[in-house]
Protein backbone atom coordinates (compact mmCIF):
# COMPACT_ATOMS: atom_id res chain seq x y z
CA UNK A 1 0.00 0.00 0.00
CA UNK A 2 0.95 3.49 -0.65
CA UNK A 3 0.49 5.42 2.59
CA UNK A 4 -0.13 8.96 3.22
CA UNK A 5 -1.09 10.19 6.71
CA UNK A 6 -1.32 13.53 8.16
CA UNK A 7 0.35 15.60 5.47
CA UNK A 8 0.66 19.07 6.07
CA UNK A 9 2.12 20.96 2.43
CA UNK A 10 3.05 23.87 0.64
CA UNK A 11 5.59 25.82 -1.02
CA UNK A 12 7.32 28.37 1.25
CA UNK A 13 5.21 30.16 3.34
CA UNK A 14 1.81 28.76 1.72
CA UNK A 15 0.42 25.88 3.02
CA UNK A 16 -1.76 23.67 0.47
CA UNK A 17 -2.37 20.78 2.50
CA UNK A 18 -3.75 19.99 6.24
CA UNK A 19 -3.75 16.65 7.52
CA UNK A 20 -4.45 15.27 4.45
CA UNK A 21 -4.58 11.26 4.56
CA UNK A 22 -4.63 9.37 1.79
CA UNK A 23 -4.20 4.93 1.57
CA UNK A 24 -4.15 3.63 -2.20
CA UNK A 25 -3.86 -0.21 -1.75
CA UNK A 26 -2.47 -2.41 -4.19
CA UNK A 27 -4.45 -3.61 -7.29
CA UNK A 28 -6.91 -0.55 -6.68
CA UNK A 29 -7.75 2.62 -8.69
CA UNK A 30 -8.30 6.09 -6.29
CA UNK A 31 -9.76 9.17 -7.83
CA UNK A 32 -8.22 12.09 -6.32
CA UNK A 33 -10.90 14.91 -6.94
CA UNK A 34 -11.48 18.42 -6.04
CA UNK A 35 -11.60 22.04 -7.41
CA UNK A 36 -8.18 23.88 -9.16
CA UNK A 37 -5.99 25.01 -5.81
CA UNK A 38 -7.83 22.26 -3.75
CA UNK A 39 -4.35 20.46 -3.44
CA UNK A 40 -4.68 17.83 -5.81
CA UNK A 41 -1.11 18.01 -7.86
CA UNK A 42 0.51 19.01 -4.12
CA UNK A 43 -0.42 15.66 -2.88
CA UNK A 44 0.70 13.84 -6.05
CA UNK A 45 4.16 15.59 -5.65
CA UNK A 46 4.21 14.23 -2.10
CA UNK A 47 3.29 11.03 -3.16
CA UNK A 48 5.92 10.45 -5.75
CA UNK A 49 8.99 12.41 -3.49
CA UNK A 50 8.72 15.47 -5.58
CA UNK A 51 7.79 17.59 -2.35
CA UNK A 52 8.72 16.77 1.08
CA UNK A 53 5.96 17.36 3.35
CA UNK A 54 6.14 20.05 6.53
CA UNK A 55 4.57 17.26 8.50
CA UNK A 56 2.73 13.65 8.58
CA UNK A 57 4.45 10.38 6.68
CA UNK A 58 4.87 8.58 3.68
CA UNK A 59 4.51 4.90 3.70
CA UNK A 60 5.40 2.14 0.49
CA UNK A 61 4.35 -1.22 1.18
CA UNK A 62 5.49 -0.67 5.28
CA UNK A 63 8.44 1.37 4.44
CA UNK A 64 9.08 5.03 5.86
CA UNK A 65 10.02 6.78 2.50
CA UNK A 66 9.40 10.22 3.91
CA UNK A 67 11.20 12.98 2.31
CA UNK A 68 13.01 10.81 0.11
CA UNK A 69 14.34 11.64 -3.49
CA UNK A 70 11.63 10.26 -6.17
CA UNK A 71 14.39 8.15 -7.44
CA UNK A 72 13.99 6.26 -4.62
CA UNK A 73 9.99 5.80 -4.56
CA UNK A 74 10.25 5.13 -8.58
CA UNK A 75 12.77 2.38 -8.01
CA UNK A 76 10.15 1.07 -5.54
CA UNK A 77 7.32 0.89 -8.14
CA UNK A 78 6.29 4.42 -7.99
CA UNK A 79 5.76 6.20 -11.28
CA UNK A 80 4.35 9.86 -11.73
CA UNK A 81 3.13 11.10 -15.04
CA UNK A 82 2.45 14.45 -14.30
CA UNK A 83 0.50 17.10 -15.81
CA UNK A 84 2.12 18.83 -18.76
CA UNK A 85 3.12 15.12 -20.52
CA UNK A 86 7.09 16.08 -19.24
CA UNK A 87 8.93 14.57 -22.53
CA UNK A 88 11.99 14.99 -23.71
CA UNK A 89 10.73 17.16 -27.15
CA UNK A 90 14.16 17.25 -28.56
CA UNK A 91 14.85 13.42 -28.61
CA UNK A 92 13.01 10.62 -31.20
CA UNK A 93 10.29 8.99 -29.48
CA UNK A 94 11.93 5.59 -29.60
CA UNK A 95 14.84 7.59 -27.23
CA UNK A 96 12.20 9.18 -24.61
CA UNK A 97 11.23 5.37 -24.40
CA UNK A 98 14.50 3.98 -23.90
CA UNK A 99 15.01 7.15 -21.15
CA UNK A 100 12.33 5.47 -19.12
CA UNK A 101 13.02 2.08 -19.53
CA UNK A 102 15.90 2.55 -17.25
CA UNK A 103 18.29 0.28 -18.02
CA UNK A 104 15.98 -2.54 -19.07
CA UNK A 105 16.09 -3.71 -23.06
CA UNK A 106 15.16 -1.17 -25.21
CA UNK A 107 13.78 -3.69 -27.74
CA UNK A 108 11.68 -5.46 -25.27
CA UNK A 109 10.28 -1.82 -24.09
CA UNK A 110 9.92 -0.03 -27.20
CA UNK A 111 7.67 -3.40 -27.79
CA UNK A 112 5.71 -2.66 -24.64
CA UNK A 113 4.96 0.63 -25.57
CA UNK A 114 4.40 -0.11 -28.95
CA UNK A 115 1.91 -2.45 -27.59
CA UNK A 116 -0.09 -0.20 -25.82
CA UNK A 117 0.19 2.40 -28.15
CA UNK A 118 0.36 1.05 -31.37
CA UNK A 119 0.68 4.81 -33.14
CA UNK A 120 3.89 5.36 -31.52
CA UNK A 121 5.58 2.80 -33.68
CA UNK A 122 4.79 4.57 -36.73
CA UNK A 123 6.92 7.30 -34.97
CA UNK A 124 9.86 6.03 -33.37
CA UNK A 125 11.99 7.79 -35.08
CA UNK A 126 10.34 11.17 -34.94
CA UNK A 127 11.09 14.04 -32.53
CA UNK A 128 8.37 13.90 -29.67
CA UNK A 129 8.04 17.71 -29.83
CA UNK A 130 6.71 16.96 -33.35
CA UNK A 131 4.10 14.64 -32.26
CA UNK A 132 0.65 15.75 -31.49
CA UNK A 133 -1.18 16.68 -28.56
CA UNK A 134 -2.48 13.42 -28.24
CA UNK A 135 0.88 11.19 -28.87
CA UNK A 136 2.74 13.31 -26.43
CA UNK A 137 0.46 12.30 -23.89
CA UNK A 138 0.26 8.36 -25.16
CA UNK A 139 4.59 8.58 -25.31
CA UNK A 140 4.52 10.14 -21.33
CA UNK A 141 1.78 7.15 -20.16
CA UNK A 142 3.70 4.16 -22.17
CA UNK A 143 6.14 4.92 -19.35
CA UNK A 144 3.90 3.36 -17.30
CA UNK A 145 3.53 0.34 -19.17
CA UNK A 146 7.76 0.17 -19.84
CA UNK A 147 8.86 0.12 -17.11
CA UNK A 148 5.46 -1.80 -15.28
CA UNK A 149 5.12 -0.13 -11.62
CA UNK A 150 2.69 -0.97 -8.60
CA UNK A 151 1.89 2.42 -8.48
CA UNK A 152 0.90 5.18 -11.51
CA UNK A 153 -0.36 8.80 -10.03
CA UNK A 154 -2.00 10.51 -13.21
CA UNK A 155 -2.18 14.23 -13.11
CA UNK A 156 -4.81 15.39 -15.54
CA UNK A 157 -3.99 13.11 -18.71
CA UNK A 158 -6.60 14.03 -19.93
CA UNK A 159 -5.87 17.81 -20.20
CA UNK A 160 -6.39 19.47 -23.59
CA UNK A 161 -6.64 16.41 -25.74
CA UNK A 162 -9.84 15.55 -28.16
CA UNK A 163 -12.85 13.05 -27.01
CA UNK A 164 -11.39 10.35 -28.78
CA UNK A 165 -8.08 10.38 -27.36
CA UNK A 166 -9.59 10.75 -24.38
CA UNK A 167 -11.59 7.55 -24.58
CA UNK A 168 -8.48 5.62 -25.80
CA UNK A 169 -6.37 6.51 -23.02
CA UNK A 170 -9.29 5.33 -20.43
CA UNK A 171 -9.07 2.30 -22.19
CA UNK A 172 -5.19 2.11 -21.38
CA UNK A 173 -6.04 2.80 -18.16
CA UNK A 174 -8.51 0.41 -17.44
CA UNK A 175 -6.00 -2.46 -18.87
CA UNK A 176 -3.51 -1.24 -16.96
CA UNK A 177 -5.67 -1.66 -13.84
CA UNK A 178 -6.79 -5.10 -14.68
CA UNK A 179 -3.13 -6.03 -15.04
CA UNK A 180 -3.59 -5.28 -11.13
CA UNK A 181 -1.33 -1.77 -11.24
CA UNK A 182 -2.80 0.73 -8.77
CA UNK A 183 -3.36 4.29 -9.97
CA UNK A 184 -4.23 7.61 -8.45
CA UNK A 185 -6.36 9.91 -11.12
CA UNK A 186 -6.57 13.48 -10.74
CA UNK A 187 -9.14 14.09 -13.97
CA UNK A 188 -10.93 16.65 -15.17
CA UNK A 189 -13.49 13.82 -16.63
CA UNK A 190 -14.78 12.89 -12.95
CA UNK A 191 -17.56 10.89 -14.69
CA UNK A 192 -14.84 8.71 -16.11
CA UNK A 193 -12.43 8.65 -13.05
CA UNK A 194 -15.85 7.51 -10.99
CA UNK A 195 -16.42 4.75 -13.81
CA UNK A 196 -12.94 3.20 -13.31
CA UNK A 197 -12.37 3.87 -9.59
CA UNK A 198 -12.44 1.27 -6.51
CA UNK A 199 -12.09 4.92 -4.13
CA UNK A 200 -12.86 8.63 -3.85
CA UNK A 201 -11.05 11.38 -2.04
CA UNK A 202 -12.27 14.95 -2.30
CA UNK A 203 -10.33 17.56 -1.38
CA UNK A 204 -10.82 20.93 -0.86
CA UNK A 205 -8.82 24.57 0.26
CA UNK A 206 -6.24 21.70 1.00
CA UNK A 207 -8.34 19.28 3.34
CA UNK A 208 -10.20 16.14 2.60
CA UNK A 209 -13.83 16.48 2.35
CA UNK A 210 -14.64 12.82 1.38
CA UNK A 211 -12.87 9.69 1.74
CA UNK A 212 -15.39 6.50 0.13
CA UNK A 213 -16.08 4.66 -2.54
CA UNK A 214 -17.82 6.05 -5.67
CA UNK A 215 -21.95 4.73 -5.25
CA UNK A 216 -21.58 6.97 -1.71
CA UNK A 217 -21.40 10.15 -3.73
CA UNK A 218 -24.09 11.92 -5.89
CA UNK A 219 -22.03 13.05 -8.84
CA UNK A 220 -24.69 16.25 -10.12
CA UNK A 221 -24.01 17.84 -6.24
CA UNK A 222 -20.37 16.82 -6.37
CA UNK A 223 -19.63 18.85 -9.48
CA UNK A 224 -21.83 21.56 -8.75
CA UNK A 225 -20.14 21.79 -5.00
CA UNK A 226 -16.61 20.95 -5.31
CA UNK A 227 -15.81 21.10 -9.16
CA UNK A 228 -17.41 24.13 -10.02
CA UNK A 229 -19.36 23.27 -12.67
CA UNK A 230 -22.89 22.18 -13.11
CA UNK A 231 -22.64 19.89 -15.96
Amino acid sequence: MLRLHDITAGYGDTTVLRDVSLPVPRRSVVALLGANGAGKTTTLRVASGLLAPGSGTLHLDGTDLTGRRPHVLARRGVCHVPEGRGIFPNLSVRDNIAVHAAGADTGEAVDRAVSAFPVLGEKLGQQAGALSGGQQQMLALSRAYVTEPSYVLLDEVSMGLAPVVVDEIFEFLGRLAEQGCALVLVEQYVAKALELADYVFLLARGRLEFAGEPGELDAAQLMEKYMGTHT
